[in-house]
């Protein structure tokens, strides 16, 4: 069983104020969750192929093809910043 400290963790970690009902009910909800998980880890799963869905399914997508832009100017007018043919961005990562 989940103890209410780890849920309150589990919250603070993502960011989430939870009120006292809330943290009952989630202590029981993610308990439960997690004793089915248990459930699962015995089934016999010997030469079982790895899957990510019951049914065979696939996406219909089209076939990615460069194309020339015809409204590229006005495109990037609308950039707050630019770098001649390109947009301009905030760095995201660090040099090291």
């Amino acid at each position: 069983m989940i103890e209410r400290e780890e849920v309150l963790k589990v919250a603070n970690l993502a960011r989430l104020e939870l009120t006292a009902a809330e943290e009952s009910q989630f202590t029981t909800q993610l308990g439960d969750i997690l004793d089915y998980f248990d459930q699962l880890s015995e089934l016999d799963v010997e030469g079982v192929e790895p899957t990510t869905r019951a049914i065979d399914v696939s996406n219909v997508t089209r076939v990615d093809q460069q194309q020339t832009c015809e409204e590229r100017d006005r495109i990037l007018a609308g950039a707050p910043e630019q770098d001649g043919d390109f947009f301009r961005v905030p760095k995201i990562m660090a040099d090291d």
